[in-house]
C-alpha cells in the first residue's frame, strides 16, 4: 500500500481531518446530482390546495397548512384582491416586523402603494389604506380599542400569517386573544407551515366563532428534499437508506456502519470545521448557495475566518461591492462593519439576532439576489424570513431555547429544511449533515419524515390583558370570555374523554388568575370594588407593555424624570431589560444625574414593588447598566460607546432601543393625563431611533415575487 493511501486509511479510521479535505461523492448520488438545475419557466398554474383554500374562504374561516414555499402567500394575495375589488378592507398580520415590511412592499407592488398601509410600532404609514399590513400585536390592540369604544374592527378580512405562533411560549397569547376577540362576521384566513393538530384548532375556532373553519392541508414540498452526509474525508454520501419508509427513515448502510464502528468522526478536532474546504465540496457538486445552522452567534461569526480559502470571481466581487455601495447610502454605518471584508471578498456572511437590523437586511438582500455562497446562521433565520438556499447544513441536532440546549423538534427541523430549495430556481434541495460531537444522526434521520408537533394553548393572564378587558367587559363577562380560550377547549375535551358526563365550562387556572389580578387592581386603586376601572385604571390600560402597573405607579408617584427626555429614555430602558446585568460600571459612564434619577425611581417604587411581590406577582429587578447605555445613546454619544457601556451584542442593544421606543410610544399616548410626560416621551423616541438602530428601507428585496415563486 502506498504511503499516501496509508495516511488516508489512518485518517479515515480516526475520522478527523489532518489537512484539506478532498471533494468526492458516492457513485449512488450521480442520478440525484443530475437533477440539479433551474426549472423551465412556465405559466403559473395554481395547485389544487390553493384553489381549495380560495373556495373555502368564500364561505368559512380557513386554516392552511403547507410546507415553506408551497404558495401560501398566493392564497393571501388572491383573497385580498377579491376583497379589494369589492371595495372591502383587509388586514394582514405577521409575527415579525421584518416580515411585515417585506409583505408591505410586495403588496404595494401588486395593489399600488396608495392602497397599502403598514403598522408595526416602528412604522405607521398610510394607516387608513384599504389593505393594512402589520404585526399581530397591533391587530390585537386594535381589537382592544374597538371593544372599548363599542365599535367593530374596520376591516372585512383578516389573515394571520405564521399561525403556528399560537403555540409560541412568549407570544402565543397574542394570537389566541386575536382569534377570540375577532368578530365572527370577519372571515379569518390562517397560514402556517408547521401545525400538527390543525383539525383540533379548527374545531376550537368553529366552536367559539359559531362558523365553520375549514382545514386545507398540503404535505408535498414544492421542491423535493434530498438528505446527504458529508464524511470527514470530504466525500458526500446519501444519509438515508434507499429502502426507507416514511414511517421509519433509516440511515444508509454506509452511515450506519460508520456509526457502528465509531468512525463517523468529525470534520475537525476543534469546535468548528474547515468551512472553506466544505464550501469547495459543495461548490464542486453545485450545492451552493448554502445556509449553515450553528449553535451560537459566536460560532456564526468565527466561521467566516475559516472561509478565507474560498474564492469567487472578480465579477461577483464587483457586483457585491456595487450593491453594498448602493445600500450604504441608506445606512452609512454598515460600511465599517467588521465582517465587510469577508462579505465582499468571499461572498459569505453570518446572520443572527446579535447583529444590527440594517446589517441583517443587507445580508438578506445579497442572499436573496444570489450574490452570496454561504450564510452561517442560528435557527432564528428559519422563522419567517424569506431566506432560501439550495442547501441547508446541520452541524448540531439541538437548539438553545433561551435556557438550555434541547434536541430539535420536528417543527424546528422542518422550518430549517424549508429553506432548502428555491421554488422557481431549484429542481431539488439538499440537507447536509456535517458530523461533530453535537450531531445525533439517528435523530436527524427520524426528524426528516416526522410530522410537525401539536400546538398547545399558551394563554396566560397579565395586567395588560385584564386592564384592557375591563375597559369593555364586566368581571363576569370576562370569566365567560375565558371559557372561549383554546386552553379551556382542550381541557373540556380531555374531561369529556375521561368522563362523558363531566362537562367543564372553563380553565380553572385562567379564572383564578383573572380574579387574582383583579383583586390587586382593586387593592391598588386601579379598579373599584364593582370591578370597573377607576380613572387611573383607564389611562393605565393604554400602557400595553410588559410591566404596565409598575410604570403606571411611577407616573402616579411622579417618579420619572420627565423634564429630561434622555434621562426618561434611560430609566424606561431599565424596565424593558429582561436580563440580569453586571452593575460594576465605570464611573465615566454613569453621570451623577442618571444615578440620582435611577435611585429615586427605585426608592419611589419600592413600596408598590414589595406589595406586588407579597401578592405573588413577578417583580423584575431594575439594573443601571441598560439605563446607562440608553441614556448615553439618547444624549448623543457614539454608537460604539453605547455598545461598550451595555456590554451587549450590537443586535441586543438595538433590540433594547427598539423595545424602549415601543414603551415610550405608549407613554406618549397619555397626552391627556400627563401632557409633559407625553412630550418628553415623543422627544426621547426621536433621540434614540437613529442610525444604525433604525433599519434602512430597501425595496429591491421586497419586490413582488414571480408567480412561480409565490
Amino acid at each position: 500500500m502506498k504511503r499516501r493511501d496509508l495516511r488516508r486509511q489512518k485518517y479515515l479510521s480516526k475520522g478527523e481531518t489532518t489537512g484539506r479535505i478532498s471533494p468526492k461523492a458516492d457513485g449512488s448520488l450521480k442520478q440525484v446530482f443530475g437533477e440539479i438545475g433551474v426549472p423551465e419557466k412556465v405559466e403559473f398554474i395554481p395547485d389544487p390546495f390553493q384553489l381549495k383554500a380560495l373556495e373555502a374562504i368564500d364561505k368559512a374561516d380557513c386554516l392552511v397548512t403547507a410546507p415553506t414555499g408551497a404558495g401560501k402567500t398566493w392564497i393571501a394575495e388572491q383573497s385580498i384582491a377579491k376583497i379589494h375589488k369589492k371595495g372591502g378592507r383587509s388586514w394582514y398580520a405577521s409575527p415579525l416586523k421584518a416580515l411585515s415590511n417585506s409583505k408591505y412592499h410586495e403588496f404595494s407592488a401588486i395593489f399600488g402603494a396608495h392602497n397599502v398601509g403598514i403598522l408595526t410600532g416602528d412604522r405607521k404609514d398610510n394607516p387608513d389604506a384599504p389593505i393594512i399590513v402589520g404585526t399581530t400585536e397591533i391587530l390585537r390592540n386594535q381589537l382592544y380599542d374597538a371593544m372599548h369604544h363599542g365599535l367593530t374592527l374596520p376591516t372585512d378580512f383578516v389573515i394571520l400569517d405564521e399561525a403556528h405562533f399560537l403555540g409560541d411560549e412568549e407570544r402565543g397569547v397574542v394570537w389566541e386573544e386575536t382569534m377570540i376577540y375577532l368578530p365572527a362576521r370577519i372571515p379569518l384566513l390562517m397560514l402556517s407551515a408547521t401545525i400538527g393538530n390543525a383539525e383540533q384548532i379548527a374545531a376550537w375556532l368553529s366552536s367559539i366563532r359559531k362558523k365553520e373553519c375549514i382545514v386545507v392541508a398540503e404535505f408535498k414540498r414544492p421542491v423535493p428534499l434530498f438528505p446527504l452526509f458529508l464524511h470527514p474525508s470530504g466525500t458526500l454520501l446519501p444519509l438515508l437508506s434507499e429502502y426507507r419508509s416514511k414511517e421509519k427513515a433509516q440511515l444508509s448502510k454506509k452511515i450506519g456502519d460508520l456509526i457502528k464502528n465509531r468512525r463517523a468522526g468529525s470534520l475537525s478536532s476543534r469546535s468548528l470545521p474547515p468551512f472553506g474546504d466544505i464550501l469547495a465540496v459543495l461548490k464542486k457538486y453545485r450545492l451552493l448557495p448554502a445556509i449553515f445552522f450553528l449553535k451560537s452567534r459566536a460560532d456564526c461569526d468565527s466561521s467566516l475566518d475559516l472561509c478565507r480559502n474560498h474564492s469567487i470571481s472578480e465579477f461577483r466581487k464587483k457586483e457585491i461591492r456595487t450593491k453594498v455601495e448602493d445600500l450604504d447610502k441608506r445606512a452609512p454605518y454598515i460600511s465599517s462593519h467588521r465582517h465587510m471584508e469577508k462579505l465582499e471578498n468571499y461572498a459569505v456572511a453570518s446572520h443572527h439576532s446579535g447583529q444590527l437590523p440594517s446589517w441583517k437586511l443587507l445580508v438578506e438582500t445579497l442572499m436573496t439576489e444570489g450574490l452570496l455562497d454561504a450564510v452561517f446562521a442560528t435557527s432564528t433565520v428559519a422563522a419567517g424570513v424569506n431566506f432560501p438556499a439550495r442547501t441547508v447544513a446541520f452541524l448540531n441536532s439541538d437548539r438553545y431555547n433561551g435556557k438550555e440546549f434541547m434536541p430539535l423538534s420536528s417543527t424546528e427541523f422542518h422550518q430549517m429544511t424549508g429553506r432548502a430549495g428555491r421554488r422557481g430556481m431549484d429542481k431539488i434541495g439538499f440537507a447536509v449533515a456535517i458530523p461533530g460531537k453535537f450531531l445525533d444522526l439517528k435523530l436527524i434521520a427520524k426528524l426528516i419524515h416526522s410530522p410537525p408537533l401539536d400546538i398547545s394553548s399558551q394563554i396566560k393572564i397579565d395586567f395588560s390583558m385584564v386592564l384592557n378587558l375591563l375597559l369593555s367587559h364586566s368581571p363576569d363577562q370576562i370569566e365567560d370570555l375565558l371559557t372561549k380560550s383554546f386552553a379551556a377547549y382542550l381541557l373540556r375535551k380531555k374531561k369529556e374523554k375521561r368522563d362523558k358526563k363531566s362537562i367543564v365550562n372553563g380553565s380553572p387556572h385562567l379564572r383564578e388568575g383573572f380574579l387574582h389580578h383583579l383583586d390587586f387592581l382593586v387593592e391598588t386603586g386601579f379598579a373599584g370594588n364593582d370591578g370597573k376601572l377607576t380613572e387611573d385604571g383607564i389611562w393605565a390600560s393604554r400602557l400595553r407593555v410588559d410591566q404596565p402597573l409598575i410604570i403606571a405607579e411611577g407616573f402616579r408617584t411622579g417618579a420619572f424624570p420627565i423634564a429630561d427626555s434622555a434621562l426618561l429614555a434611560g430609566i424606561i430602558a431599565s424596565f424593558v431589560n429582561e436580563k440580569e446585568t453586571d452593575e460594576k460600571i465605570d464611573k465615566r459612564f454613569t453621570p451623577k444625574k442618571l444615578i440620582q434619577a435611577f435611585l429615586g425611581v427605585k426608592k419611589s417604587l419600592l413600596p408598590f414593588a414589595k406589595l406586588m411581590f407579597e401578592r405573588g406577582f413577578e417583580v423584575r429587578p431594575l439594573f443601571l447598566r441598560p439605563a446607562a447605555a440608553i441614556y448615553a445613546w439618547a444624549a448623543g454619544d457614539q454608537w460604539e460607546r453605547a455598545v461598550l457601556i451595555s456590554e451587549m451584542d450590537e443586535g441586543n442593544l438595538a433590540m433594547l432601543v427598539l423595545r424602549t421606543a415601543d414603551n415610550l410610544r405608549h407613554i406618549r399616548s397619555l397626552a391627556e393625563v400627563f401632557p409633559e410626560a407625553s412630550r418628553a416621551a415623543a422627544k426621547a423616541i426621536d433621540l434614540i431611533l437613529r442610525d444604525p438602530v433604525v433599519p434602512f428601507d430597501y425595496p429591491a428585496i421586497h419586490a413582488a415575487p414571480n408567480r412561480t415563486d409565490s
